[in-house]
């Protein structure tokens, strides 16, 4: 292991010290449980530690607050998913209701596609939400966002496109 790297490991190690019980307590106040909330801040650290260079962070507050912000707007957004998925579920017909197993796979597939989703630009994805999750038609996501219809259907063919690869992966 490198100094550099020692040196960066040490000074999360730090900032982990300092700062994790105090992003757990201001997580709980948002999140159903303290589990959840350790997660996520465990995973704000994990994405702490993955960045190639963190030494020195002047506010290491405003950005762990930041990092959790992004991870929890993405299990809501996640949870939103399978929560639609499983409403639909409800009014099928006992038949046309999958097994156990297809159901985790479509989980699965819904979570592929979240995360693809989510590393689009913001303007894709929202294109792509008020199309498929509102049902706006594209002049009126034009009108709402103020961009053109053709650039609806960019986004539009843009986030479906990655839906596909979520699928094939």
């Amino acid at each position: 292991m490198s100094g550099a790297n020692l040196s960066q490991r040490q000074y999360l190690g730090g900032l982990f010290d300092q700062h994790y019980s105090w992003l757990c307590e201001r997580l709980c106040r948002h999140l159903d449980s303290r589990a959840c909330a350790e997660d996520i801040a465990s995973e704000a650290f994990l994405q702490l530690l993955a960045s190639p260079n963190v030494v020195p962070i002047r506010e290491p507050r405003a950005l762990l607050t930041t990092i959790a912000k992004r991870l929890v707007y993405q299990r809501w957004r996640r949870r939103d998913l399978e929560r639609d998925y499983l409403d639909g579920l409800i009014h099928e017909e006992p038949a046309a209701v999958s097994s156990t197993e297809k159901l985790a796979e479509t989980l699965q597939l819904l979570d592929r596609m979240d995360r693809r989703l989510n590393r689009l630009p913001a303007k894709v994805r929202t294109t792509f939400v008020l199309s498929r999750g509102s049902g706006l038609t594209y002049p009126e996501i034009a009108v709402r966002l103020g961009i053109s219809s053709r650039s609806v259907s960019d986004y539009i063919e843009k986030a479906e496109t990655c839906c596909l690869r979520a699928c094939l992966e």
